[in-house]
C-alpha cells in the first residue's frame, strides 16, 4: 500500500453541514489556513434535511414588529420544552447560545439567507421562530459560496477515520476517500462537526434501546463518526437518551417537491418573503401545503379520536398514539397505513382537527392531502375494496377495524373508506453530543480538554438540551462560528511557540 499523501492546514473542520461550515468560515475569517472535509458527495449534512427554523432574541423581524425580547427570558423558556428532562440541560451552553443566536442571525442574514417571521411557539413566551426561505438548502448555499469566496478549501467524498496524535495533542485525521485513496490532513487544531448518531444501529443501541436502534433515520449518513472517532482520546456522551422521535411520518413523495426543487436562491427567497409578508393566504396555500403534506408527521389526535393504523398486511398496530412511532419499527417494511372512515375525515376536514402541521408555516387539512399527495391518499367504498387497494387481506383488515373499535367511543363504520400512507417509523435526532466546554474543546478523562480538538453542532451538543423548533439548528450555526473562532486562536498560538 502506498503512504497516503500528506496535507497541512492551520484548522481542520471534519464535516460539512451547518456547523462545519460555520465553523470553517469563522477560523478563515479570523486568520486560519482552513480545511473542511465531508465523507459525502455533497455538503450539507442534517441542515439540508431540516425544516430550516431559527429561533433567537433582539432579531431585525421582531424589531420591525415591535417585539420586545430579551436573551434573559429566551434562557427562561427555552427550559420549558424539556419536560421532566429539564434537571439534565447544561445550562452553561444553554446561556451560550442565547446569548449568541441574535448575531448568528444577522451574520446568516449578511451572508444572503432570507428568513420569514419571527412565528409563535408555546411556551415561548414571545415569538421567536424565523424560517429560513426558499428551504434549508440556502443555508448551505450562501454558507459554501463565502467559505469558497475566502479560500476554504473544501474536500468532498472523504471520509475521517481517525485522529492523529503528537503525544496527547490532536493533529489533524487520517482520511479515506470514495475512490480508496488514503489522504492525511495534519493540522494544529481540529474542528469536529460530524453531526450525530441516528443512523448509528450501534450508537442508538448502546446509549438509547435495542428498539430504537431498529428504527431508520431521517438522515441516512448521521452515522456518528465522530463520536466514535472521539472515544478512544476519552470523550463521552452526554444525555445519550435523548433523542427526537421515534416519530411516524408520511414516506416522502416520489418526487422532489416543488419547494424542495426551489433553487436556493438569496432572490428567490427575497421574492418569497415578501410574498408572505404580502399576499393573500388564498393564494399562499397552494404551496405552503406542498411543503406541509411533503414528509410530515400525522397528529397524534388522528388515533386518539379513532383512525387505525395497520401494517403493510393490514394487520393492527396496538398501543397509545405516543408509542406508535416505535411500534411500527417492528412490523414488516416498517410501514404502516392511516385507516379512517368519512366521519374522521370529514372532522380533520377543519380548524382545529389537522392531520399535520409544518411549525410556523401552516396546517394541513383531510382535504390537502387529497389534492397534493395523491401518492399518499386511498379511498374505497367498504373496507374490503380498499384492502384490495392496499394489496391486503380484506378479512384482516376488517378484523384490525372491528378490534380497534371494541376499543375506542368511535368505530369506523360511515362509508367511504380512506388510507393515508405508507408512513414510516423515524428518528429525527440523536441529542448525545460530546462533552464540551465554555469554548466547545472536547473534554477527554477528568473532564480535561483534549488539546488541539473542538466539537460543534450535534457532536458538540454536551449535554444542551434543544426541544422545540429552531433550536437544533440556532446551536448548529452558533456553536460552528464560536468553535471556528476559538479554533483559530488556539492554531495561532501552536504556530508563535514554533
Amino acid at each position: 500500500m502506498t503512504d497516503p499523501a500528506i496535507e497541512t492546514c492551520d484548522v481542520l473542520v471534519i464535516g460539512g453541514g451547518g456547523s462545519g461550515l460555520a465553523a470553517a468560515i469563522e477560523a478563515a475569517d479570523n486568520g486560519a489556513k482552513v480545511i473542511l472535509i465531508e465523507k459525502n458527495a455533497e455538503l450539507g449534512g442534517t441542515t439540508a434535511w431540516s425544516i430550516g427554523s431559527f429561533t433567537a432574541t433582539n432579531t431585525p423581524q421582531q424589531l420591525a414588529r415591535g417585539i420586545k425580547d430579551s436573551p434573559d427570558e429566551h434562557f427562561e423558556d427555552m427550559i420549558k420544552f424539556s419536560g421532566p428532562q429539564a434537571d439534565r440541560d447544561n445550562p452553561i451552553l444553554r446561556r451560550l447560545f442565547v446569548d449568541n443566536a441574535e448575531d448568528t442571525l444577522r451574520w446568516l442574514m449578511a451572508l444572503g439567507v432570507e428568513f420569514f417571521g419571527p412565528m409563535p411557539e408555546p411556551p415561548h413566551r414571545k415569538p421567536r421562530m424565523h424560517n429560513v426561505l426558499p428551504n434549508s438548502r440556502a443555508y448551505i448555499r450562501q454558507l459554501g459560496l463565502r467559505a469558497d469566496k475566502i479560500g476554504v478549501s473544501i474536500r468532498q467524498s472523504t471520509k475521517a477515520r481517525r485522529f492523529m496524535l503528537d503525544g496527547d495533542r490532536v493533529t489533524g485525521a487520517a482520511c479515506i476517500t470514495d475512490n480508496g485513496e488514503e489522504q492525511e490532513f495534519q493540522a494544529n487544531v481540529v474542528v469536529l462537526a460530524s453531526g450525530d448518531y441516528a443512523a448509528s444501529p450501534e450508537l442508538k443501541a448502546r446509549f438509547i434501546s435495542p428498539e430504537v436502534a431498529l428504527v431508520d433515520a431521517m438522515n441516512p449518513t448521521a452515522t456518528g463518526d465522530g463520536h466514535e472517532m472521539a472515544f478512544p482520546l476519552g470523550a463521552h456522551v452526554l444525555n445519550g437518551d435523548v433523542l427526537s422521535g421515534p416519530t411516524l411520518r408520511f414516506v416522502p413523495p416520489p418526487r422532489e417537491s416543488l419547494e424542495r426543487l426551489l433553487p436556493p436562491s438569496r432572490l428567490l427567497g427575497k421574492i418569497m418573503r415578501l410574498s408572505l409578508q404580502y399576499l393573500p393566504d388564498r393564494l399562499l396555500r397552494p404551496f405552503v401545503l406542498g411543503f406541509t403534506t411533503t414528509s410530515m408527521a400525522p397528529e397524534l389526535s388522528l388515533f386518539a379520536k379513532g383512525a387505525v393504523l395497520v401494517n403493510k398486511l393490514g394487520q393492527r398496530i396496538t398501543g397509545a398514539p405516543a408509542t406508535l412511532g416505535l411500534s411500527i419499527a417492528s412490523e414488516p417494511d416498517k410501514i404502516g397505513y392511516v385507516i379512517m372512515d368519512n366521519t374522521l375525515a370529514e372532522t380533520f376536514s377543519a380548524w382545529p382537527n389537522f392531520i399535520a402541521t409544518a411549525p410556523g408555516v401552516s396546517y394541513a387539512y383531510f382535504d390537502d392531502f387529497r389534492r397534493t399527495r395523491s401518492d399518499l391518499f386511498h379511498r374505497a367504498g367498504t373496507l374490503a375494496e380498499l384492502a384490495e387497494k392496499l394489496s391486503m387481506d380484506p378479512k384482516t383488515l376488517q378484523d384490525a377495524v372491528q378490534d380497534h373499535g371494541g376499543d375506542q367511543s368511535t368505530t369506523l363504520a360511515t362509508p367511504p373508506f380512506y388510507a393515508l400512507g405508507p408512513a414510516k417509523s423515524y428518528v429525527v435526532l440523536t441529542d448525545g453530543g460530546l462533552a464540551v466546554n465554555e469554548q466547545l474543546q472536547v473534554l477527554g478523562d477528568g473532564d480535561r480538554p483534549i488539546a488541539g480538538l473542538y466539537a460543534c453542532g450535534s457532536v458538540g451538543q454536551g449535554g444542551l438540551m434543544l426541544k422545540g423548533h429552531g433550536h437544533h439548528i440556532g446551536w448548529a450555526f452558533t456553536s460552528g462560528r464560536i468553535a471556528g473562532r476559538h479554533a483559530a486562536a488556539e492554531s495561532a498560538r501552536e504556530s508563535a511557540l514554533r
